[in-house]
């Protein structure tokens, strides 16, 4: 898990890239299909998704979620106890908020936007919490411990007079 700012932005773009990418697969499935044109169709939509997504992440769900998990935690709470509860409060966070930008870009026109955006977050949130805890997580940390060990991304010093 990341332990300062530095780490936490390039943790937190990784994760948004797979999450977004493969949740973005999944959902076009149910337009087009299981082919080859899903996994198309969610990489040119992707950077219009990631960034969504990024500004979610970073500026409106990361906090409350946090905040919300360590009032149930403390530092030395087991790695697992603490990655398990902060991932399930990110996706359901995520879940609720991009689930309506799905309903925006591709809801049913017989449907009322409510109508689509509560049907995304039924169909999103029962795979998302098993994609993030068991596959997502275990292979973003893995990617990231093996480029960034722990220590070799600093935060940077202010400059002393």
């Amino acid at each position: 898990m990341p332990i300062n700012k530095k780490e936490s932005l390039i943790y937190t773009t990784l994760m948004c890239f797979f999450m977004v990418y493969f949740m973005s697969v999944y959902n076009l499935m149910f337009q087009v299909g299981v082919s080859i044109e899903a996994f198309q169709l969610a990489w040119n939509e992707l950077p219009l998704a990631l960034c969504i997504a990024f500004i979610l992440d970073w500026f409106i769900v990361s906090g409350p979620a946090k905040g919300f998990a360590f009032k149930y935690l403390t530092p030395d709470s087991a790695t697992w106890k603490k990655i398990g509860l902060i991932s399930s409060l990110m996706i359901a966070g995520m879940v609720f908020f991009m689930s309506l930008f799905g309903a925006i870009m591709h809801g049913n026109p017989s449907h009322s936007l409510v109508i689509n955006w509560l049907i995304n977050i039924g169909k999103n949130v029962i795979v998302a919490l098993p994609l993030q805890l068991f596959v997502a997580g275990p292979i973003i940390r893995g990617i990231f411990r093996g480029l960034f060990p722990i220590g070799t991304i600093q935060e940077a010093q202010p400059v002393q007079d």
